[in-house]
């Protein structure tokens, strides 16, 4: 007998339930994976003893993740039914979507047509998926059966005798993830044409559930494009490419510059545009999520526009807050230091306006100690100087209301990763950030991994309302993605990840870090030059204080 509590009501079961019964029993409706005893399961787990289970939704983060991963899933299904010789490459795209791309297929309307009739009828039989674990010799001859060779060239770096794989309706496929018991759960998803292949949309737990509306995105666009275009030139797109450069040692050197003189390309970039138009710029601001590397940026760029006779200046905008008890409530009562109205906006727009006017300035200087502002240096700006200001906010036209965007050069910097496990499994953006934030939290902070998993979920908010709606304001996107760095980073990463136990609540995205990171052959830290973006999460900065 198990018994089963949900919402405070015990359920009781004969034989050991699946989370589906346990949800029709319960007459709880969309659900897409549970919490047993705190432990995330899919809804095809067996509870063999007594458990609390809280249902996850759509609403859900980490249920939302297993609905995408399905429904790449079923969609490279679709695909293989009616091309079974070409193969399909998922990338995430604009506007919080996923590219796909079929070999030696231009895409149409007609053919888009017909994949999504093809998904449809999948979706609509209600087709069990069902895992398998079976030996990586086993697993090879699968992949092969249906032309995944890039999952065999993966394979070769893993050290377990034994893999999962998913089969539905005699196709087999892993995607790096948890996985929906039936086709027949994902209701909801549409397809865009979008050259050179279609663009995948499906509900974000951030949307409440919702679909978001497709916005897009040019300038953050040309940023993803350049940076396939990056991995097709270095031969890095995915883990076992990168493995094959970092494998010889007479190669990862030059992969490692390779890969730095892509970030020195993009600063002479910047600089040339910034310089064409000096007489106009009196204000560059930065902005860019969390873990992008905005510091070491910052202090390269100041480098590079000095190489060019202009003189920049950091004002730093955290002397503007409001002290915390003035500053914006969050529902719980407590102070939102991310407001943009945590920030005194009107002062520093009247001080940036007065400055860029050639007055002299009296600045304040936000002590942190008690929380107050206080008198700060007096500042006046001269011929050959520039304002450099970088922060949350720096985007948002509301900070800097009172100058003229011609004088203003708006910079967005963020990893614009296009590296792939395989071509079925994007690695994701913010997975990148996260494993970079967790390595520097414990280098400087020596914040655990579940400490820095703890937080995660509040930066993530702050990004999207105060970040991402402003990123189309951007002059330029600087892509701080270093395609080997993960070779890196794994070993700072690794003892962290494995140490969380099983019974923690963060297990979950513990392990799904762990299960790609692992494919990485390692790269030693005296390798990476010491001015790297990189070095700012592992340490040994040539900017470090």
């Amino acid at each position: 007998m198990s018994k089963v509590t949900v919402n405070g009501k015990i359920y009781e079961f004969e034989i050991p339930p699946t989370l589906m019964e346990v949800a029709e029993k319960a007459n709880i409706k969309n659900v897409l994976a549970a919490k047993v005893n705190q432990r995330l399961r899919e809804l095809s787990y067996v509870i063999d003893d007594n458990a609390e289970v809280f249902f996850l939704g759509f609403e859900s983060s980490d249920a939302i993740k297993i609905y995408e991963t399905t429904l790449r899933y079923v969609i490279a299904k679709a695909i293989h039914n009616l091309y079974p010789k070409s193969n399909v490459t998922f990338s995430y795209n604009v506007s919080r979507t996923i590219l796909a791309k079929i070999d030696n297929i231009v895409m149409t309307d007609k053919i888009l047509t017909s994949i999504k009739n093809e998904i449809d009828r999948i979706i609509n039989a209600n087709l069990k998926i069902e895992r398998r674990r079976i030996s990586v010799g086993e697993a090879n001859r699968l992949y092969s059966k249906f032309n995944m060779f890039d999952k065999v060239e993966v394979l070769k770096y893993r050290k377990e005798e034994y893999v999962n794989l998913y089969e539905c309706d005699g196709y087999f496929n892993y995607m790096f993830g948890y996985m929906l018991p039936e086709t027949g759960l994902l209701n909801n998803y549409n397809l865009i044409l979008y050259n050179p292949g279609f663009l995948i949309q499906y509900p974000r737990a951030e949307a409440k559930g919702q679909i978001p509306t497709f916005i897009d995105e040019p300038v953050f666009g040309k940023a993803l494009r350049e940076s396939a275009k990056w991995g097709d030139i270095i031969g890095g797109g995915n883990i076992s490419n990168i493995n094959k450069h970092t494998n010889n040692k007479h190669d990862v050197s030059d992969f490692i510059n390779m890969c730095e003189a892509k970030h020195n390309y993009q600063l002479v970039r910047l600089g040339d545009l910034i310089e064409e138009n000096k007489e106009d710029i009196s204000l560059i601001t930065i902005a860019g999520p969390s873990s992008s590397g905005k510091t070491t940026f910052s202090n390269r760029l100041r480098i590079e526009l000095k190489t060019r006779g202009i003189k920049p200046v950091m004002i730093s905008i955290d002397d503007y807050y409001f002290s915390k008890m003035d500053a914006p409530k969050n529902e719980d009562g407590s102070p939102d230091l991310e407001h943009i109205n945590a920030l005194d906006v009107e002062l520093f727009n009247s001080d940036m306006a007065a400055i860029i006017r050639g007055e002299e300035v009296t600045l304040p200087k936000f002590n942190f100690q008690i929380g107050k502002r206080e008198k700060g240096k007096t500042f006046k700006l001269h011929k050959d100087q520039i304002i450099i200001i970088e922060g949350i906010h720096a985007l948002n036209n509301e900070l800097t209301k009172s100058i003229p965007n011609h004088q203003k050069f708006k910079i967005y910097i963020s990893p614009q990763t296009q590296l792939h496990i395989d071509n079925h499994n994007p690695i994701s953006i913010t997975d990148l950030r996260l494993i970079r934030r967790l390595v520097r939290d414990f280098k400087y902070r020596n914040s655990s991994a579940e400490e820095t998993f703890d937080m995660w979920p509040s930066v993530r908010r702050g990004e999207f309302k105060w970040i991402y709606p402003y990123q189309k304001e951007a002059n330029f996107v600087y892509n701080s993605e270093l395609t080997y760095e993960f070779g890196v980073l794994k070993k700072h990463a690794l003892g962290q990840l494995q140490a969380i136990p099983k019974e923690s609540r963060h297990f979950i995205t513990a392990n799904r870090l762990l299960k790609f990171l692992k494919y990485f052959i390692d790269i030693e830290d005296n390798k990476i030059p010491v001015n790297s973006l990189l070095r700012e999460f592992i340490g040994g900065s040539s900017f470090e204080d």
